[in-house]
Order: C-alpha cells, then sequence, then structure tokens
C-alpha cells in the first residue's frame, strides 16, 4: 500500500511543480533520428530516438527479428523487455503504430518501478494507433502494459494480455498525468495493490474518452473496472465489463471519483469488497460527480456497498441509476435504483434528459445520440462503442 501511495504523491507533487511554473522540467535532449520500424532492433533504437517522430511499418511478433534477444522471456537474463525510458526521460517525440500489432511482449521486472513497453511518455510527445497483443508485463508500481508513467497524449491504443503488479497498475497504463487519453481499451487481467484499474490504475488531471476495459481486475484499495483512483479528471463517454474485486474503494468503473467528473459511463461486472463498493463506483468523495450514468453488476461488500455508489462524501450523483435486481443491492449513495425492465425502457432515461434514442437494431447505430437503446430489449449503450460489448 505504502509503495503506491508514495507513487501518486510523487505524480502529484510534479504536477503541482508544472502549476507553478510551466509544467515538470524534463531534462533537454538531443536531436534524434525518426524512424521506421520493422524489427524488434529498430523498435529498441526508440530509446536513443526520445524527441523522434517514429512510424510502426509492420507487425511485430516472436517470429520478428531481435524477439528472443530484446522481448522473449529469456532476453535480458530472464526480465525481457526493458522500458524505453527512465523517469524524466521519456519519449517526447510521437510514435504512431498506423494500426499494426506488438505481439508477445514480455517484461518481468518485479522489483521495477514504471515498466512497460514505455516507461514514461511525457508532456508533448503522442502514441497512437497501436496494438498490444498477447502482453504479459509484471513490474512493481506504475505498471502498464503501453506505458508506465503517461503525461502525454493516447489515442486509438489498445492491448490484450496480462499486467502484474504490487503496487499501482492499469492494464494499458500504471499512471497518467495531464495528457488526454481517448479511443483506447483492455482486454485481460490487472493484479495489483493499491490504485489498480482495467485501463488506468490513477488518473491525475487529465481526461478520459471513449475508452472501455474487460476482463478481471484484482487489487487492495482504489480499484476500478476502468481506473483505480480518479483525482480532479473528467471520464465521459466510457465503460467497464470487468470483473473487480479489493478491499476498499473498489467499483465498477471507478475505485475512487476525487473531485472528477463521471459524465455517459456504464459499468456491468460483478463487483466484490470489503467498504465503499459500488456498481459503479466505489468512493465519490470531495467535490466528485457522477451523471448520466448506471451500473448492472452484482454488489457485494461488508460495509458502505451500494447497487451504483458505496459512499458518497461532499459530492454529487446525479440522473444516474442501477438496476437493483441484477445488483442485488435495495440502496446506494447516490443514485436511483430501477428494476431490470424499467433500465431497458427508455422513458427511464429520456425522462432523466439523456441524449438517448430508440433504435431497432443495435447493429445499426445512431451516432448523432450519445446513447442508444433496443427499447425493452437492452439496456443503454455508448453509439460508438463495438456490438459484441452490448450490455444485455
Amino acid at each position: 500500500m505504502a509503495r503506491s501511495r508514495i507513487f501518486l504523491i510523487l505524480i502529484a507533487a510534479a504536477l503541482v511543480a508544472g502549476m507553478v511554473g510551466c509544467g515538470p522540467s524534463f531534462p533537454p535532449l538531443p536531436p534524434s533520428q525518426n524512424l521506421k520500424i520493422r524489427t524488434w532492433y529498430d523498435l529498441d533504437a526508440v530509446r536513443g530516438n526520445l524527441t523522434g517522430s517514429h512510424t510502426l511499418m509492420n507487425d511485430l511478433d516472436s517470429t520478428t527479428a531481435g524477439y528472443t534477444e530484446l522481448a522473449s522471456p529469456t532476453a535480458n537474463q530472464g526480465k525481457g523487455w526493458e522500458p524505453i525510458g527512465i523517469e524524466w526521460v521519456g519519449l517526447r517525440g510521437t510514435f504512431d503504430g498506423q494500426g499494426h500489432e506488438i505481439r508477445d511482449l514480455f517484461i518481468n521486472r518485479p522489483d521495477e518501478d514504471l515498466v512497460g513497453l514505455f516507461a514514461e511518455v511525457d508532456i508533448g510527445a503522442t502514441v497512437k494507433n497501436i496494438g498490444l497483443v498477447n502482453a504479459t508485463v509484471t513490474g512493481k508500481g506504475g505498471v502498464g502494459a503501453l506505458v508506465g508513467l503517461n503525461w502525454g497524449t493516447i489515442n486509438n491504443s489498445y492491448c490484450i494480455g496480462n499486467v502484474t503488479s504490487d503496487g499501482s497498475a492499469g492494464g494499458l497504463m500504471g499512471a497518467s498525468g495531464p495528457g488526454p487519453v481517448s479511443n483506447s481499451h483492455f482486454t485481460g487481467s490487472v493484479t495489483g495493490g493499491d490504485n489498480v484499474g482495467g485501463l488506468l490504475g490513477t488518473n491525475y488531471d487529465g481526461s478520459v474518452n471513449n475508452c472501455y476495459s474487460t476482463g478481471n481486475v484484482t487489487g487492495y484499495s482504489f480499484v476500478g473496472g476502468l481506473i483505480g483512483e480518479n483525482l480532479f479528471d473528467a471520464v465521459g463517454n466510457s465503460y467497464s465489463t470487468c470483473r473487480v474485486s479489493g478491499h476498499e474503494s473498489v467499483g465498477g468503473l471507478l475505485g475512487t471519483n476525487y473531485d472528477g467528473s463521471v459524465n455517459n459511463c456504464y459499468s456491468t461486472g460483478t463487483v466484490t469488497g470489503n467498504s465503499s463498493v459500488g456498481g459503479l463506483v466505489g468512493e465519490n468523495t470531495l467535490e466528485g460527480t457522477v451523471s448520466n450514468s448506471y451500473s448492472t453488476g452484482s454488489v457485494s461488500g461488508n460495509s458502505t456497498a451500494g447497487g451504483l455508489v458505496g459512499r458518497n462524501t461532499n459530492a454529487t450523483v446525479s440522473d444516474s441509476f442501477w438496476d437493483i435486481e441484477t445488483s442485488g443491492q435495495a440502496g446506494s449513495a447516490g443514485g436511483i435504483g430501477r428494476t431490470t425492465a424499467q433500465m431497458q425502457d427508455i422513458d427511464t432515461f429520456s425522462g432523466a434528459r439523456w441524449k438517448i434514442v430508440g433504435i431497432a437494431d443495435p447493429s445499426q447505430r445512431n451516432p448523432s445520440y450519445i446513447w442508444n437503446i433496443v427499447d425493452g430489449v437492452t439496456y443503454p449503450f455508448l453509439s460508438w462503442q463495438p456490438a459484441q460489448d452490448m450490455p444485455s
């Protein structure tokens, strides 16, 4: 617990320093080449060209040149891939995957912080259009398959794999500062200590939009299907179907929402914990807001467990709902409980001023509305989301 909280404090301290000046003071780097990446050797060369604009030209996997030496279970004395960058010296340029995948990435560094394909992505940098498939990543704290610590922009990226840590961890990123994260997702298993999320462990003062997570998330405290701990950040148009388990501050979407906003989101996975356990948010606190959102997953806890929100302290929940039948919870610290039939009735949501429209078939969307629903058949779903994740 102590390590992940210390890690969070370090992030917060750096961000506060940035508010006083012009952002975190990263050391200058020499000019870099712009790399065309075709092999693991080329990918490894990014660490010496952190300010360049790099392009992945094809998929990389266990049969691609350089895998055995650089990214396999036998590489680097069994530690596998060495994350690109170190604390305060991360990617400064652009990494564009062009829709290609990096497969079979293996990292086993349980005594190291900031672990992922990239250890750190700095302010002004961008990682986009990249998929990680069959990734196995283990670290100490600040662990994510794609990025350990992110300050930059992450867009249109995903991971399918397993992430393990004894501290903070996220399926895609361990922790993120003010950089925006969008159109990204994670599928698989995430296991950690504190600040553990399906997509992101800790999110500080940034934004997360059009993202989702599926699979299993396990931790101790501040554990969420999408984000473990959300501080001062806006989370919108996103969802989680993850099964989530922890001890305290455990939620289907967010473990804790601290002075952040959650809007147009939902969660459907089973949530299990001891205290401050909620179908959507475990703990909503210190002017946090939840609006136009819902949850349907089963919720169980020993104290302060709620269908939508476990604990709500000096915070607001509005126009949000939970299914009292599927959750097994008649009460919540915020929101309105409804039956399954009512949760599949468009009038429940249009009456709460949601931007929702009925459609005949979920394969045919109306993207001019945030929410679509097959009236009387499905729960509301986001108009952009993949068809295989329809809540039903």
